[in-house]
């Protein structure tokens, strides 16, 4: 799924192709919005918002989607042949005189009046990337349940929005705890720390191409994907298993050296086997 960085870039991308332009082409390809027609309005601005993604218009409308784990917009210069997907995973197509924005596989996609965004988004905690970040409030949220595990509680876009699977696994490498530990039991030194190492990597990553969390070429990442290659620190090698609550569980990496905690007792069906897991 991609990320409150991955989100951040669509949204500057979109931003530069579409705002301040009057759309010349509008098609909501969903059931509900077939008959909306957001043709000779001027796009005021494409703003993210945590994983979700704003597209506001003249006449008090917004173009609310989210991504997910398939869903991607793509910008192409006026009369460019489309290339990111078949016709039919296409969702919605906003195109002015310059541009092109395609939305392909967007399994959210809805049209508020802005006014009512909040319907949207008023769930989400203090943003990474956002002017609304608190990292007081956002470790209040996190701290609020206790006994929860801490990969679960940081994945929870109601305690701070813009963090999933990859940052999750990252940011528990670095803390040196497993995504299992209670949040609880979280080191105060390593909680107070927590909010400003994850605002950290997403703005160190929001400018890049290819998202890092070590600074080495080639090794982007400690732990995510990594299984069962060793450890960049320890070389011990890194293990994969199961986090979530059963209807949606996320494969998660961590060293069992470098990090202390709880783990699961099942292996994952990968573990152990030689066979380099998706990236």
């Amino acid at each position: 799924m991609p990320e409150g960085d991955t989100v951040w870039q669509t949204a500057r991308r979109l931003h530069g192709a579409l705002a301040g332009k009057v759309l010349t082409h509008s098609d909501l390809r969903v059931p509900r919005y077939a008959t909306a027609d957001l043709t000779g309005r001027t796009v005021l601005d494409v703003t993210p918002r945590g994983k979700h993604l704003l597209t506001r218009v003249e006449g008090g409308l917004t173009l609310h989607s989210h991504l997910r784990m398939d869903g991607a917009w793509k910008v192409y210069p006026h009369g460019r042949r489309w290339s990111g997907g078949p016709g039919h995973q296409i969702r919605a197509v906003l195109g002015n005189t310059e541009h092109t924005a395609v939305g392909y596989r967007l399994p959210v996609l809805e049209l508020l009046r802005t006014a009512d965004e909040h319907r949207a988004v008023g769930h989400l905690g203090p943003d990474l990337l956002g002017p609304d970040w608190d990292a007081g409030r956002a470790l209040a949220n996190l701290l609020a349940d206790p006994a929860r595990p801490l990969g679960e509680a940081l994945l929870d876009q109601r305690n701070l929005a813009g963090i999933g699977n990859i940052y999750k696994c990252e940011l528990c490498f670095l803390l040196g705890v497993t995504p299992w530990l209670p949040v609880g039991e979280l080191p105060a030194e390593h909680a107070g720390r927590l909010p400003a190492l994850a605002k950290k990597l997403l703005e160190a990553n929001r400018d890049r191409p290819v998202r890092t969390t070590t600074g080495r070429r080639g090794q982007e990442l400690f732990v995510y994907g990594r299984a069962p290659r060793p450890c960049l620190r320890c070389h011990t090698p890194v293990r994969v298993g199961e986090q979530g609550d059963g209807s949606r569980e996320r494969p998660t990496y961590w060293c069992p050296v470098c990090q202390q905690g709880p783990a699961p007792r099942t292996p994952h069906p990968w573990q152990g086997n030689r066979r380099r897991t998706p990236r």
